[in-house]
């Protein structure tokens, strides 16, 4: 068993196949149902190798009929496929009915995998693997779960909606807590939801490097943040409460005036405080209630209340 070296350019892909035969340079462009798995014939060489490359990444399993390492991996790539029908696609090339393919590409023996990204070979390897070994090497190519939910996340942002933006970059951050990207996404998602200690606090773990214009963004919106919540109504009222700490109707507007300006976990405390003093007080419970289901989903704080409040309540 070993690996396929395979020669990777900079060129266009246009180029890479400038030397095929002339009918390859020519097939029908007509666009088709995609599936996990397709034979390539010269009539649709173009199609799958150049085009539907630019969408999935393409395995190409060379196969000779009565070939027994042939018939063992076929399935198993089938089955990986299957696993994978929105990015990788899966196609097969008949040695013995597609010399010309075979030759382009160089193959010696049999089974043999090219993958191809954007046109061009990318990864591969010639001989039998079993499946683990496959699926570790497609790994390093097909998009991972936390790249397709931070794409999502991008454009919930663009639409204003942080919330949902927010469920999905902590869904990404939960998969991989060290990339800056999530990181900075997630943190923006934040300060948009009054999370600003929790963004600040992620942001103090960006390196250098990471330290773009988006980055640059969130800490200004911090600042807003924090200025807003140094407005005279919040400071006449926490003056007012330091001076008469045990007024329920005070830590209720003190909560109000946080939750207004962003200050989401710092309202909450104080609306907790005031439930634990007397249960039903005014509309303390519904204020509180409301704060923690405006939270989206996946945040800590909602799960965290929430338990603190249904333990006051059952």
């Amino acid at each position: 068993m070993r690996s396929l070296k395979i020669s990777v350019t900079d060129g266009c892909a246009n180029l890479f196949f400038s030397n095929l035969p002339q009918q390859l340079q020519h097939v029908s462009l007509m666009r088709r149902r995609m599936n996990t798995s397709i034979n390539i014939t010269l009539e649709n060489f173009q199609q799958v190798i150049v085009q539907d490359s630019q969408e999935k990444l393409v395995m190409i399993e060379f196969w000779a009929e009565g070939h027994a390492p042939s018939q063992e991996i076929a399935p198993v790539l089938a089955n990986i496929a299957n696993r994978y029908p929105d990015t990788l696609l899966h196609a097969r090339v008949d040695c013995q009915a597609q010399p010309e393919i075979v030759q382009q590409f160089g193959v010696r023996g049999l089974p043999t995998v090219i993958l191809v990204k954007e046109g061009q070979p990318v990864d591969g390897f010639a001989g039998p693997q079993n499946e683990a070994q496959i699926i570790d090497l497609l790994s390093k190519h097909l998009p991972k779960a936390e790249d397709e939910l931070l794409i999502q996340a991008h454009e919930l942002i663009s639409e204003g909606n942080y919330q949902q933006a927010y469920t999905l970059a902590k869904q990404a951050s939960d998969l991989d807590n060290k990339r800056a990207d999530i990181k900075l996404i997630l943190a923006d998602c934040q300060v948009e939801l009054g999370q600003v200690s929790q963004a600040k606090s992620l942001l103090a773990t960006i390196g250098l490097v990471d330290q773009d214009a988006l980055y640059k963004s969130i800490l200004g919106k911090i600042e807003l943040a924090e200025q807003a919540a140094e407005s005279p109504e919040i400071i006449a009222l926490q003056e007012q409460l330091a001076a008469d700490p045990d007024n329920l109707e005070l830590k209720v507007k003190l909560a109000v005036q946080l939750h207004q300006a962003n200050q989401v976990e710092e309202a909450l405390a104080l609306a907790l405080a005031v439930l634990i003093k007397d249960l039903n007080f005014g509309d303390a419970k519904k204020l509180t209630l409301d704060m923690i289901n405006a939270l989206p989903d996946g945040d800590p704080l909602k799960s965290k209340y929430r338990r603190k409040v249904y333990s006051l309540l059952y």
